[in-house]
């Protein structure tokens, strides 16, 4: 495997919804041996009362959902520290955030929220805008 991919909230919804965007840059992804990924925190962000539950299940089943360990939980802590942020409006992004930080170099995550995303995770991981 070459890399990973992580998919915010907005990632994971638009996968849900077959985006064609998103879908050439999972199948980009694929082709390329990267692993897709998303935060299990991003699961109860993402899903909404008028979303269809076949098609979530479905986009979920193609990815991989890693866990908010405590260690997650703790990284995702400090990043919101060393930014001076706290609060449930950075809680989950900082959650994504340490997910991506964790995960197999190159990293690149899909996100609506380029700014907040570049702030956390730095110079490590690219931040690209869908």
């Amino acid at each position: 495997m070459s890399g990973t991919l992580v998919l915010d909230s907005e990632g994971l919804s638009r996968t849900v919804l077959r985006d064609r965007l998103v879908m050439a840059r999972l199948a980009q992804a694929g082709m390329d041996g990267m692993r897709v990924v998303t935060s299990a925190a991003t699961l109860v962000e993402a899903r909404h009362p008028r979303m269809n539950q076949a098609r979530f299940d479905w986009a979920v089943s193609r990815i991989v959902v890693e866990p908010v360990t405590e260690e997650v939980a703790r990284s995702a802590s400090e990043l919101l520290v060393a930014q001076g942020l706290h609060g449930p409006k950075y809680a989950i992004d900082a959650m994504v955030a340490a997910t991506a930080l964790a995960a197999r170099a190159p990293v690149a995550v899909l996100t609506s929220d380029p700014e907040d995303l570049t702030l956390l995770c730095g110079a490590r991981v690219r931040v690209v805008s869908i």
